[in-house]
């Protein structure tokens, strides 16, 4: 077992020691990658679908630093899916109208087989989302949300929730755990693609829940157990490793996007800038729209076209290239995730396109 971390330290700390190794002689600083899909019995694990040491590690960092118990899934999808699976027959859910695709289409799946009701609201009404809980079995954040990036009041929310007998879950993919943790807001559920910024180098794919409630950790726990859903273990000890330089990597990516905001929004090409004032995700919208947004993304030489994010690169995508996208999402809006490149270089290869749109 790992050595205890104390619950004093601060989250960049906890990002570099936790699920580790004892601190003795011969043992390996970091936890080994451990290949088996069986196990002597007699033990905790007993078989590779019910537990990994890899796997035990990443959750040991990603719990700590949410402030709870984790489980790792073998996507992000499959950690959400996992949470609506509990929810009963017929009962209703509230989301927001932006936010992850695969989440709203996970709800409206189920709706059209006629499992649960879904119900769509703007997470920056915070009334119009209190009311909506009034009825609700679990309602849904996503803050800053993708690609609109709203930020909700997840504490006033997560309350009226509660009080109307509603679980809440939190998105904090785009957030992480070092810049809101929603735990400690009210929140009953901590939803993580650990694809994203969690891994950080685009080469993992990933998922994760992080709890307070015991019960609700085991329940979770063992759906992943019957439903298969569980990670793999190359790719937890990727995460692993990710997590080492989380702090760096968000610290960077924030000050870049800081940097680049003042000099998008002078840009003439640009007709609006979204930031949610943190994080390292920004959005713009194109003045001249759709075509200027799809001629955007194909003349960059160091920003990437490719629909993920929280990479160490520098990618983006005109959302609306997806027809689930939602319809008031702008056409010419693109979502930009900031990397941590060197910002000049990042502007510098952003201007030379920009300035393309407005010269012909």
């Amino acid at each position: 077992m790992p050595d205890p971390i104390p619950t004093t330290l601060r989250p960049s700390t906890v990002a570099v020691t936790a699920g580790r190794p004892p601190h003795e002689p011969d043992q390996p600083l970091n936890v080994p990658i451990t290949m088996a899909s069986t196990y002597v019995a007699g033990g905790d694990l007993e078989y590779g679908r019910y537990g990994n040491p890899t796997w035990t590690a990443f959750e040991d960092v990603l719990g700590g630093l949410e402030g709870g118990r984790c489980l790792a899934f073998s996507s992000g999808m499959a950690a959400v899916t996992t949470v609506l699976d509990l929810v009963g027959h017929g009962a209703k859910v509230v989301l927001p109208q932006h936010a992850y695709q695969g989440s709203i289409m996970a709800v409206a799946d189920l709706e059209a087989r006629g499992r649960l009701t879904g119900q769509l609201v703007d997470i920056t009404d915070t009334a119009a989302v209190v009311a909506a809980c009034d009825d609700a079995a679990l309602v849904w954040i996503e803050s800053p949300t993708n690609p609109a990036l709203e930020v909700a009041d997840i504490e006033t929310i997560a309350a009226a929730a509660h009080a109307a007998g509603a679980s809440v879950v939190v998105d904090n993919t785009f957030a992480t755990p070092l810049l809101q943790q929603p735990l400690a807001l009210g929140a009953d559920i901590v939803v993580h693609s650990a694809t994203k910024y969690l891994a950080g180098h685009s080469d993992a794919l990933l998922g994760a829940l992080v709890v307070t409630d015991d019960e609700l950790h085991d329940v979770l726990q063992g759906r992943r157990s019957l439903a298969g859903s569980t990670p793999g273990t190359l790719e937890a000890w990727l995460a692993v490793r990710g997590m080492r330089t989380l702090h760096l990597r968000v610290e960077r990516a924030q000050a870049n996007a800081q940097a680049l905001l003042p000099r998008l929004e002078a840009h003439p090409a640009v007709g609006e800038v979204r930031y949610p004032g943190f994080g390292g995700i920004v959005a713009i919208v194109l003045a001249e729209g759709e075509l200027a947004a799809d001629l955007l993304v194909r003349k960059t030489t160091l920003w990437v076209h490719a629909t993920s994010l929280g990479g160490v690169e520098s990618t983006f995508e005109r959302r609306r290239r997806w027809k689930t996208e939602s319809p008031s999402i702008p056409v010419g809006l693109v979502r930009m995730s900031v990397g941590i490149e060197d910002v000049e270089d990042l502007w510098a290869d952003l201007e030379s396109a920009l300035d393309t749109l407005t010269t012909g």
